[in-house]
């Protein structure tokens, strides 16, 4: 799913759970891509395309069993769930967060090929409700889904408009006949790793600032004394 719409994901989150601080909840919904971007970048993971990329179609998550699989996600989201819960004592920021790290696997087996692992072995299943083969169809509905989000936070209409310019400034990567710059990342799947990861930072940090006025959230001040272990 576009980065944008992962980035929306986390105005559900803080409308159902206000007293979390954002900032980890923008980490738990794009962390998993971001041990994509890593591990692409490493060569860990492999993404193939086309001699010729004019679409998404043409680029292929070929290999992307730790970052991208459903135990992967659920391995996370425990992980995160007790440290937040146990460790931590906040038991809804580590419900709220984990929920976080669950909507990205989620989201993106409803959008991608089958290309997500069920789990890291090998020969495992793979699952993807194939969005992405119909890329205007994907598009739109991702579109509808990030202004969806909007609508249950209740945001500014700046934040409105970034959504859906963000949407649409991805066009050429669901349309055949529109170039853009999918095109140089033919044979370069790193170079596609990294734009991907710019492109995250740019969806959450543009969130951020076009929702600060309306985050459900502690003040800052608060939020260090609530990472510290209640006083006995």
């Amino acid at each position: 799913m576009n980065a944008i719409n992962h980035a929306a994901t986390a105005l559900l989150i803080n409308r159902k759970w206000p007293g979390v601080p954002i900032i980890p909840v923008f980490i738990s919904v794009q962390v998993i891509e971001f041990i994509w971007v890593v591990l692409n970048i490493v060569g860990v993971e492999t993404t193939t395309t086309e001699p010729v990329v004019r679409a998404l179609n043409d680029i292929h998550l070929t290999h992307m069993p730790y970052s991208h699989s459903v135990v992967t996600a659920v391995i996370i989201a425990v992980a995160v769930w007790w440290v937040f819960s146990s460790v931590l004592n906040r038991p809804a920021w580590g419900v709220a967060l984990a929920v976080g790290v669950l909507s990205h696997i989620i989201l993106d087996i409803a959008t991608h090929v089958q290309d997500i692992a069920i789990s890291p072995w090998n020969g495992s299943a793979k699952l993807g409700l194939g969005l992405y083969s119909v890329p205007s169809l994907a598009l739109l509905i991702e579109t509808f889904y990030g202004v969806g989000c909007w609508w249950f936070f209740r945001g500014t209409r700046k934040l409105l408009a970034f959504i859906i310019v963000f949407n649409l400034a991805a066009l050429s990567f669901y349309s055949l006949s529109i170039p853009g710059p999918e095109q140089f990342f033919a044979g370069r799947a790193q170079l596609f790793a990294a734009f991907v990861g710019v492109h995250i930072m740019v969806g959450l940090g543009g969130v951020g600032v076009l929702a600060h006025s309306r985050w459900r959230t502690l003040g800052s001040a608060k939020v260090l004394s609530y990472l510290l272990p209640e006083s006995r």
